[in-house]
């Protein structure tokens, strides 16, 4: 499963998480700073990624555009990288199903 980290998640969080998710990347690593969500969707669309995310852009384009990508929607508002880390890997079972065994799922909500 290869997981992408938007903007509004820092770097920090790939190393924080690496040991239950192996492909986490964060926009910074693919040189996507700069790009705006429809250009990091369809970025993550050609590379099989899943996007992790607190902005609800990339749910109006899952409602508009389905899937993939998947979305994996933070809804715990802004908060500590190990706040952040946690809540993921806590969820990493529901996460994993959701990714691998939920094709008419466009996105997860994790609160």
């Amino acid at each position: 499963m290869n997981i992408l980290l938007d903007q509004n998640i820092s770097f920090r969080v790939v190393s924080l998480i690496s040991s239950v998710f192996e492909h986490v990347k964060q926009v910074r690593e693919l040189k996507l700073t700069d790009a705006n969500d429809v250009d990091i969707w369809k970025y993550a669309r050609l590379h099989n990624y899943t996007i992790v995310t607190f902005d609800n852009d990339f749910i109006d384009l899952a409602n508009l555009k389905g899937s993939p990508p998947k979305i994996i929607w933070l809804r715990f508002g802004n908060s500590s990288n190990l706040k952040i880390a946690h809540k993921l890997i806590s969820n990493a079972t529901e996460i994993h199903r959701f990714v691998n065994e939920e094709p008419d799922l466009d996105f997860l909500e994790i609160d």
